[in-house]
């Protein structure tokens, strides 16, 4: 245990699943942890979930401004950051393409 005591962590994407799991995991060893995400409500309740040495961020990590205010939260409160964990994403589902061919 407190293999992470004293580091200071960021989780996107912390707000669910297993960006979650992982900042809770990050919690138990020691680590002060920030969590990001795109949705307030989430954001806050998976802050609650944890309870201690954690900061909730809002910020969506394919927005550069957000990502600046980020980083810039992170200097200011902790002054350095020691791991990243970068679970959140954005993607597209594309639809199945059926080749169709007749044949004479």
């Amino acid at each position: 245990m407190n293999k992470l005591k004293g580091k200071v962590a960021l989780v996107t994407g912390g707000n669910s699943g297993i960006g979650l799991a992982t900042a809770k995991h990050f919690v138990a060893e020691g680590a002060y942890v920030f969590i990001t995400g795109r949705r307030q409500a989430e954001l806050d309740a998976a802050v609650n979930a944890i309870g201690e040495n954690i900061r909730g961020v809002q910020s969506d990590v394919s927005n550069l401004a957000d990502l600046d205010r980020l980083f810039a939260t992170i200097e200011q409160e902790r002054g350095h950051l020691d791991v990243v964990f970068a679970n959140a994403g954005v993607g597209e589902i594309d639809p199945p393409r059926i080749n169709h061919r007749r044949t004479l």
